[in-house]
């Protein structure tokens, strides 16, 4: 075939995506092997039945034809809503834009805040998408790593050593994945000072901000932020909703209008059907507590289930739908230890270094499995750990 453009091949350059334990895991589990699948954020039930119905109603009501480009009007109205109570600022849907999931609303962001060549700080660990969001836009990007003996909160210090004069923008997630941080209001001001000093953009990714598992605190929020922040938002995690793939971007209203322009090269607006449901599961916040109060419960059975592991330390974990452990005592090397689990125990996890070297020498926990199948996969860790030790030793 003729050459592909360099735009394409060079957003994955390596080949390499990170999910190949997940995969292998994934694959063993599709030939019929019993698998314990911890290693994606998928939930294990179905989106709530009200959702459901409303999007049959609305498939039966003629909702069959193109949609605005930003959106239908009851879905950005429903859309600034849900930013309004997630950011803490009145927001109004001219500043909010729909967008088939959460990814592609990062994707808008980037392509809205980066001009080929320009420099943006990614704080890791991160969502393995981040990177290659970055390549497609042709950014460049440093990677700020965020200690884990600090619960993997960001350090403003090390994000100030990164800065270029090129640096553009910041990109942040909390509560976060892979980690279940929850960053802290004074961590949040010493990012939002540095965007202001800077007059850098902040692209705040928050799809997980119902399952903060307390006050969520967004930096658009913050003094001088509303301006400057671009938050990425889904009805994938709070709603239930993952293979529906709906998301909004909430911002200026003058960078809101610009992307419309982006939605008429690339999506030309969104399903009907999809959006009249959508609009009504977020008016009326269908499955929202349920879900929330579902991964809190979840969280505690797991984190009860692996206390007082020898060598297996819990960090970050706070939020999300995530737990991360630090097994760097038993194996330094994360994919190893992903693989030789699987092998051993048939529990599909993600290798930390997935998501950023700052999560090196850890497995992400996912909690989308019920409290049951959580406690037998914690008991088969224990044993693994043990053996593994033992073997090694």
């Amino acid at each position: 075939m003729p050459r592909p453009s360099s735009r394409i091949s060079g957003i994955v350059p390596s080949g390499k995506d990170g999910w190949e334990v997940h995969s292998a895991a994934w694959a063993r589990k599709a030939a019929g092997e019993d698998i314990i699948m911890l290693s994606v954020g998928d939930h294990d039930f179905d989106t709530p039945s009200q959702t459901i119905e409303a999007c049959v109603t609305a498939v039966r009501g003629s909702n069959h034809h193109y949609t605005p480009l930003p959106g239908l009007p009851r879905l950005r109205q429903a859309m600034a809503a849900a930013s309004s109570a997630c950011t803490g600022v009145e927001t109004t849907p001219d500043q909010v834009i729909a967008t088939p999931g959460g990814q592609a609303a990062l994707y808008a962001a980037v392509q809205a805040v980066l001009d080929q060549g320009d420099h943006a700080i990614v704080v890791a660990p991160y969502y393995a998408t981040y990177p290659n969001t970055f390549s497609a836009a042709g950014a460049d990007f440093t990677v700020v790593e965020t200690p884990a003996e600090d619960g993997f909160q960001p350090r403003a210090e090390m994000i100030r050593a990164a800065l270029k004069p090129t640096t553009r923008a910041i990109l942040i997630n909390t509560p976060n994945n892979p980690t279940g941080a929850v960053y802290s209001r004074e961590r949040l001001e010493q990012l939002a000072e540095i965007c202001r000093e800077h007059d850098l953009w902040l692209l705040s990714d928050e799809v997980y901000w119902t399952l903060g598992g307390g006050e969520h605190i967004s930096p658009r929020s913050l003094p001088g932020m509303a301006e400057r922040t671009l938050v990425i938002n889904s009805m994938s995690k709070s709603h239930g909703m993952t293979g529906w793939r709906m998301g909004w971007l909430t911002g200026p209203e003058a960078m809101i209008t610009l992307l419309v322009n982006l939605n008429l090269v690339t999506t030309y607006g969104l399903p009907a059907f999809i959006s009249v449901a959508c609009a009504e599961a977020l008016e009326n916040h269908y499955g929202v507590k349920d879900i929330a109060e579902r991964y809190a419960a979840r969280r505690t059975v797991f984190l009860d289930a692996v206390r007082g592991m020898n060598d297996v330390a819990v960090r970050g974990s706070e939020g999300g739908m995530y737990v991360m452990l630090d097994i760097s005592e038993v194996e330094p090397d994360d994919e190893k230890f992903a693989f030789a689990f699987l092998d051993k125990e048939n529990v599909g996890v993600m290798p930390g270094s997935s998501f950023g070297e700052a999560a090196a020498g850890h497995i992400r926990i996912s909690l989308c499995q019920p409290e049951p199948i959580l406690r037998e996969a914690a008991l088969r860790l224990r044993r693994f750990a043990s053996s593994y030790r033992r073997e090694a030793a």
